[in-house]
Order: structure tokens, then C-alpha cells, then sequence
């Protein structure tokens, strides 16, 4: 399914309007769910931190067994030159993606001769500003490695984030506040999450339960340069409840304020504010 309005795809070498087709019914990919995919944006002729995205989806293979065959540079050229069939200040979401072709043996374990590629650029706009989104207990959790390859930016992933939002959105919220297998707070179905409590901001650390993303990356950095103290650390769901302000940090939208959690409402802090502002002032002058 298209997300985007306008749509561009590179396949075999080379680009074509449209969403292509790519896949085979005998993939690898299509049948055992050997995909990875990153995403990354061009916003007002703007591509923050599109060389990690590209690197990341090499580093997603790897983890998957799949083997990448585009080296990072390479990727984040293609995408620029799909990137200029778009119009002037368009929008676009940046999707490079690979899967495995064939199996061993087992039928199981991807093999190396052949791998499938494909980048997708589709226009998506950027939410307003003034978006904003509140967020649910759900009863499904982030896994493990040991279970599951949660190193990886991986399509047979999302499944369980499906079911995570379309539980806490028939309740009424936007988004899940999601627990790792401790019960304790990971990040949300899509993205990563941040609060603010007497002007400091807590996330989550890093515990292999979830991706630690390259836009929470750069907000730390941001948040550290600025002179604000950041923690990562273990946090609970009633920390999150006694927050002053909460937000989501993901590729999408970069940050989206958090209004409410359960029966708790928030008020869009100036810390939030100032993370969104931040961001944009890096992303001009990178």
C-alpha cells in the first residue's frame, strides 16, 4: 500500500514514476519475510541525516542474513537523483529497501548470490506543527534479540506494532506507550519516546528491545549542545504519567508532542518546542 501521493522507484538500475512492481511470488522476502527497509526525508530541499539512514538499512541486512549489496555512498546517490523528479519544497519520504531472493537447503536461511534492492521515494507531507498525539497501555511488548531481531530495522517486525495500535486505537488513542519484556516503558508502536520532568529529559536507554533511532541520536546531541541534561535510563510507566511533558522522536515527523497518556493530560512544553526548533536549525546548517 502507497502512503504517498507521488511515488518514484528505483529497481534494477535504474528510476521510474510510479509504485513498480518488484517482488516475486518465490521471493525469499515475499514468503518468509527477509525484508529491511530504513526511512529517511527530504523536507524544504533538506535530507537530514541521509547517509545513516542508507547505512542502517545495510547494517539491517546484515542482521537479517541478507546480504547488502549497495554500499552506503552509492545508496545515498541513487536517492538523490530520484529525489530530482520531485517538485521544488516537496515533501518526500525516503524508503531504501532490500530482501532475500533465495534460500539454502532449509529453505529457511537466506542465501548470498542474490539479493533483492529497491529505494521508494513517495510525497508525504510533513505534519503541522500543531499536531499533536495521546497514547495507550497496550498488552502486546517489544521482544527480545533472543527471540526475535529487533537489531534490525526489519518489516517482520511491524506485525506486532500492528496489533499494539490497533488496540489502543479503538480505545480512543493515537499511539501505544509500548513495555519491553521487564515491563518497563520501551518507546511507542512508531517511534521513540522522550519526557521532561523539571527541565530534564529522560528516554529510554537503549536495552536492545527496541532501535534507538537515528533522530533520538540527534536530539540528544542537540539537547546536550544546548546545555540541557538528558538521561537515558530505566523508566517506568508512572514516570511517564508524573512527566511534565512528553514527546515522540521518529523519522516521520521528527517530534510530535504527546497530549495525553491514559486519563493524563499534557500541555506541549517549551522543551518540546525547543527540540523541534533545534532540530530544523541542524538540519539547515548541516
Amino acid at each position: 500500500m502507497a502512503i504517498g501521493k507521488t511515488i518514484r522507484t528505483y529497481f534494477n538500475g535504474s528510476w521510474q514514476d510510479g509504485d513498480a512492481m518488484v517482488m516475486r511470488a518465490a521471493d525469499h522476502g515475499m514468503w518468509l519475510g527477509s525484508s529491511v527497509f530504513d526511512g529517511a526525508r527530504m523536507v524544504n530541499g533538506m535530507t537530514p541525516d541521509l547517509d545513516a539512514h542508507c547505512a542502517r538499512t545495510n547494517r539491517s541486512a546484515e542482521a537479517l542474513i541478507i546480504k547488502p549489496t549497495v554500499s552506503t555512498d552509492e545508496m545515498v546517490e541513487i536517492a538523490l537523483e530520484g529525489l530530482k523528479g520531485f517538485a521544488p519544497g516537496a515533501a518526500v519520504y525516503i524508503r531504501p529497501m532490500y530482501w532475500a531472493i533465495h534460500g539454502d537447503a532449509t529453505a529457511i536461511v537466506p542465501t548470498p548470490d542474490e539479493t533483492g534492492f529497491a529505494i521508494s521515494l513517495e510525497e508525504v507531507p510533513m505534519a503541522p506543527e500543531s499536531a499533536s498525539t495521546t497514547l495507550g497501555y497496550t498488552r502486546f511488548r517489544r521482544p527480545v534479540l533472543e527471540s526475535s531481531v529487533v537489531n534490525a530495522k526489519a518489516g517482520c517486525l511491524y506485525p506486532n506494532n500492528a496489533r499494539m495500535l490497533a488496540e489502543v486505537r479503538a480505545r480512543g488513542f493515537g499511539n501505544a506507550l509500548v513495555a519491553d519484556a521487564l515491563g518497563n516503558v520501551a518507546e511507542s508502536a512508531t517511534a521513540n519516546v522522550f519526557m521532561v520532568k523539571d527541565g530534564e529529559v529522560f528516554t529510554p536507554v537503549a536495552n536492545g528491545t527496541f532501535l534507538a533511532g537515528i533522530t533520538r541520536a540527534r536530539h540528544i546531541t542537540n539537547l546536550l549542545a544546548d546545555g540541557v541534561t538528558v538521561h537515558e535510563s530505566v523508566l517506568s510507566f508512572d514516570d511517564f504519567k508524573d512527566a511534565d511533558e512528553v514527546f515522540l522522536s521518529g523519522n516521520m515527523n521528527k517530534v510530535t508532542p504527546v497530549t495525553g497518556i491514559e486519563d493524563r493530560s499534557y500541555q506541549v512544553g517549551p522543551v518540546t518546542r525547543r527540540v523541534r526548533e533545534m532540530y530544523w536549525d541542524w538540519a539547515a546548517s548541516a
